[in-house]
């Protein structure tokens, strides 16, 4: 009994998961980098943020401008993160 438990709340944890990841790849990184971008103006950046926070930026613009929406995505929610986002 115990193990049909567990193996039901490990699927429905999956099932989640796999929900959660695609709607993050719906999210066109045009529309992540415009919020990226409007927190930063709204956020008194630290010096030693700034460095990595442009690096993030950067790297996430590449990647939109590849068409890989989800890794561009990736790259600006570590960016939000280091706003306190």
């Amino acid at each position: 009994m115990k193990k049909l438990v567990l193996i039901a709340a490990l699927g429905a944890a999956a099932v989640a998961s796999a929900q959660f990841a695609a709607r993050a790849a719906e999210t066109p990184c045009e529309d992540s980098l415009k919020a990226l971008r409007a927190a930063e103006a709204a956020t008194k950046v630290k010096a030693d943020v700034k460095p990595k926070l442009d690096e993030l930026e950067t790297k996430g613009i590449e990647r939109c401008k590849a068409d890989d929406d989800k890794r561009a995505n990736d790259f600006f929610g570590q960016a939000m993160k280091l706003l306190g986002k």
